[in-house]
């Protein structure tokens, strides 16, 4: 069975720049009232599309896909050319997430399931 996408962000250097962009453009609740400044989304779209967050960091856009097993995942991503930017890491409060470059250098999330 294939692994669904669950979870997108959306980082620059001004965090607060993009949350207000985003809301704005796409009348987009952003709660970032947490110790990382990081907008929890929630799009207001009757459950349709999948949750995000819009936060500092380095810019990127990035999307998550669940799966069981983030190490076996990160490995198996190693042998068909990425290169992992992030090893399993717990986010406070929050899943346990990873992150890898694909061959291209697009960097890919995964959050366990």
């Amino acid at each position: 069975m294939g692994k669904p996408v669950v979870h997108f962000e959306v980082c620059g250097g001004d965090g607060k720049r993009l949350q207000a962009f985003y809301r704005d453009l796409f009348e987009w609740r952003i709660n970032a009232d947490n110790p990382m400044n990081y907008g929890i989304v929630d799009t207001q779209s009757g459950g349709k599309g999948i949750a995000g967050g819009v936060g500092p960091a380095p810019a990127r856009v990035t999307f998550y896909v669940e799966v069981a097993d983030l190490n076996a995942c990160l490995l198996q991503a190693k042998k068909l050319g990425a290169t992992v930017v992030m090893e399993p890491s717990a986010v406070p409060g929050g899943p346990t997430i990873a992150t890898f470059k694909d061959p291209e250098g697009n960097v890919i999330g995964l959050v366990r399931g």
